[in-house]
């Protein structure tokens, strides 16, 4: 399953910027420009243009995965242009149906649950993520909202064969901030209490039976108790996290005898390491290590819950064996390519998986691996209108910041820049610091469509692991505690040094852009290095950090202590004295660059007014700003017609902006829901696309 991100001009007189490139002298009409005179759609002219929809558009097929029992096969594919669930017999895929009939936002996240037919999937409404939990019957096709209650996020805790006709659920439809825990029945949807959390509990983590065994609650200090029942209707202390360890160690799963509890832990050292705990004496086994990073990502036997697997993720990940019983099917996996191959879905025999296939320059190709034989059937390819495309590769990098840290980074070169494609620059070109969310996450090597869709248009594309970020031990991640609009954004400027030292860029040609955090870093970037970057673009960016954390989600409560002591604590004169200060909103009259502003009405984390307070603070000053709305999104852009249309409306504000070639807009507003309230004549052809469009609002 994908990691869960928590998040966490009026008159144009800035020289570069809203203009249009320089043109080529006449003399040069006939012959190459020279290198100083040729902009960066010059140079990259001769390579074919990928088209927006081929990379944002909806997959082909997607997210395939193999029923328990190995009878069916299914994936996730169009109907009528909405992404929904297929299903297919194993032995015949051209008998594949839909079984959902979604027609508004489309299907995501979906998985089998042990009941024979029976399918399980998460959807919200308009990106509100108040996500309720379906369940769809195969043969009839009739669906089942399993979680029917107005405000109530579904949690989902536990599927086991041993309650195969039952599914483990966490509602907060009694208490918007914390979600007592049912069993649901799946063929009548009736829930029947478990526990009743009248004690601030996080999460729980349950047995095959569906007895709960642990918990985990938050403290004051930002620390985590893991805990147990006592037997008396409460809970005992198993083992405490202090707050440093908090985002590095958990328990992670029982094996299906509850002899074996699993936990990823940092304390008493720096990365997190998998220890496997003995249920009855309490004692742990260290089972897997890796001095550089945390382990995160493990494969379990279907069966017994045991891990067997991990996932080492440094400059490129690697699956590492741990139960020898499956060495040998990895090692057949990597003769599929220098890419990565991950099953995503077993049997419960596991005897058949489907596996994954990706690499920086392969999005995402599906096998059915079967492990007798050791056949390796090629299903489908995610993006097959991509096969032909000038794709190319992204090379990671350690960058070092000025204070010694080492930056794991990801470069994505143009091919006008890189005609050898051996990752070395043969000539400066634009740059795009595409920083990502959260800050507790990571960038990793891999297929990202953002940076073929840049790197195709002219542009490098550096993406860079700044302090705070996640996966390279507690030191690395704990350093960003304080430094939002700071050390943070120094580790961004001194990869973007690095880039410029190694001759991939020039310092006053480079953009900045990210979502979420990254939607922060950039307004932090144009706030308070105003001249650092020549136009950033801001994705559902918080620009008040002390409204944003007064409007959090009630359902965050457990995390909130976190919050408070990494970013600042709002209930604190000095907390809200240091939100203030790290909030680009009060530093909106610096801006001095072009900005684009993408955001989600229906947003639950970082709410429209987090847009609407900046974009109003730089039209009272005069500073010109583009602000794109939609008004059945939320924390990003779920819809393809949607983010296909603030993509065209990106392509044309950094081709203004960096001279790098832009595909007309041309008809990718049609089917969206796209307004743009400020700002539209700043953006070459979007007030003409805009004048007939007709916004088409789904929830």
């Amino acid at each position: 399953m994908p990691k869960l991100r928590l998040a966490l001009l009026p008159m144009l007189v800035l020289a570069g910027c809203a203009h249009a490139p320089p043109e080529r002298p006449a003399a040069a009409a006939d012959a190459p420009a020279p290198a100083s005179l040729r902009t960066a759609a010059d140079r990259i002219a001769d390579v074919p243009l990928i088209e927006r929809d081929a990379l944002f558009g909806n997959p082909e097929r997607t997210n395939v995965q193999v029923s328990p029992d190995g009878a069916s096969i299914s994936w996730i594919a169009p109907v009528d242009g909405v992404l929904n669930v297929w299903v297919a017999p194993a032995g015949d895929l051209s008998k594949a149906r839909a079984v959902t009939r979604d027609t508004t936002r489309g299907i995501r996240n979906y998985f089998w649950s042990y009941r024979p037919g029976t399918l399980l999937y998460l959807r919200d409404t308009g990106g509100d993520e108040d996500f309720h939990l379906w369940a769809v019957d195969v043969a009839s096709g009739q669906a089942r909202d399993l979680t029917p209650f107005a405000k109530t996020t579904a949690q989902v805790a536990g599927l086991s064969p041993e309650r195969a006709g039952e599914v483990l659920v966490g509602m907060n439809d009694r208490d918007a901030k914390w979600h007592d825990l049912y069993r649901v029945d799946l063929a009548t949807g009736r829930r029947t209490l478990v526990e009743k959390n009248d004690d601030q509990i996080g999460g729980y983590l349950a047995d095959a039976g569906f007895a709960v065994r642990y918990a985990t609650r938050s403290r004051a200090d930002g620390g985590t108790d893991v805990l147990q029942p006592d037997g008396k209707g409460g809970w005992r202390v198993f083992t405490e996290v202090p707050f440093e360890d908090s985002l590095t160690t958990q328990p992670t799963q029982l094996s299906a005898d509850g002899r074996t509890l699993y936990m990823v832990d940092s304390r008493n050292r720096n990365t997190a390491a998998l220890f496997a705990i003995d249920t009855t004496t309490g004692r742990p086994s260290l089972v897997l290590e890796d001095a550089r990073v945390d382990l995160a990502d493990f494969l379990v036997h279907p069966r017994t819950n045991r891990v067997q697997a991990a996932s080492v993720d440094y400059l490129r990940e690697e699956v590492v064996a741990i139960d020898p019983a499956i060495r040998t099917d990895l090692e057949r996996l990597r003769t599929l390519g220098p890419g990565l191959a991950w099953p995503t879905s077993r049997t419960l025999d596991d005897s058949t998986w489907i596996v994954n296939y990706w690499a920086s320059d392969k999005p995402g190709t599906f096998y059915r691996y079967d492990r007798a034989s050791g056949a390796l059937t090629r299903l489908f390819d995610a993006r097959p209108a991509l096969a032909a495309a000038p794709l190319v590769r992204t090379w990671p990098h350690e960058i070092r910041s000025r204070d010694g840290k080492t930056l794991v980074s990801y470069l994505t070169l143009p091919r006008s820049a890189d005609a050898d494609g051996d990752g070395r620059p043969e000539t400066p070109v634009p740059l795009v610091l595409d920083v990502h969310g959260g800050p507790w996450a990571r960038d990793a090597y891999g297929y990202s469509r953002d940076a073929q869709w840049l790197a195709n248009r002219g542009y490098a594309v550096l993406s860079t692991n700044f302090r705070g970020s996640t996966g390279f031990g507690k030191a690395f991640t704990n350093a960003g505690d304080g430094q939002w609009g700071t050390k943070m954004q120094d580790d961004l400027l001194d990869a973007v040094q690095w880039a410029v030292g190694q001759g991939v860029t020039t310092a006053d040609n480079v953009a900045i852009m990210g979502g979420s955090y990254g939607g922060y870093a950039t307004l932090a970037g144009l706030a308070f290095t105003p001249t650092a970057y020549r136009c950033g673009v801001s994705i559902v960016g918080p620009s008040n950090l002390n409204t944003l954390l007064a409007t959090v989600p009630p359902y965050w409560a457990s995390f909130f202590e976190q919050l408070a002591r990494r970013m600042g604590d709002p209930r604190t004169d000095a907390g809200r004295a240091w939100l203030t200060e790290r909030s680009p909103l009060n530093r909106a009259g610096d801006i001095v660059r072009p900005l684009l502003i993408g955001q989600g009405a229906n947003d639950p984390r970082v709410k429209q007014a987090e847009s609407d307070q900046i974009v109003q603070a730089m039209q009272a000053r005069s500073i010109p700003v583009t602000y794109v709305l939609f008004p059945d999104e939320g924390h990003g852009f779920a819809r393809p017609e949607n983010a296909t249309a603030f993509n065209a409306v990106t392509e044309g504000f950094l081709a203004s902006c960096l001279g790098g070639r832009a595909q007309p807009i041309g008809d990718d507003f049609a089917g969206s829901s796209i307004t743009v309230p400020v700002g539209a004549e700043i953006v070459r052809g979007l007030p003409e696309a805009l004048r007939d469009h007709v916004p088409q609002v789904r929830k």
